[in-house]
């Protein structure tokens, strides 16, 4: 059964900076697009970011392009999101999620598999 463990989240002032990890076990991991989602109180799944199965191409959304940047180790089965000058609308529960298509989509429903969440909070 495939697992993806996220870690890293909490709690940071406006203009701050985390960083979020993803370990994935049980998963061919460098034949996935791998991506980080999000999910806000009472919105729906949002994608933010996500990379293609050998790394070599990175995609955003708009609201995040520029302050983040996605990366990956497919020799740790690791995906891993820098998040720079972080503001309250990032507040949300995120998530690391794993697309067959080595390619990878920005549609949240294309993720076959998803980890449990961690929460990033963002304060003003």
């Amino acid at each position: 059964q495939v697992h993806l463990v996220e870690s890293g989240g909490g709690l940071v002032q406006a203009g701050g900076s985390l960083r979020l990890s993803c370990v994935a076990s049980d998963l061919s991991f460098s034949a996935y697009a791998m991506a980080w989602l999000r999910q806000a109180p009472g919105k729906e799944h949002e994608f933010v970011a996500g990379i293609w199965y050998n790394g070599e191409s990175t995609y955003y959304s708009d609201s995040v392009k520029g302050r983040f940047t996605i990366s990956r180790e497919n020799a740790k089965n690791t995906v891993l999101l820098q998040m720079n000058s972080l503001k309250p609308e990032d507040t949300a529960e995120y998530y690391c999620a794993a697309d067959t298509d080595p390619l990878g989509s920005r549609n949240v429903e294309d993720y076959e598999y998803w980890g449990q969440g961690t929460q990033v909070t963002v304060s003003s």
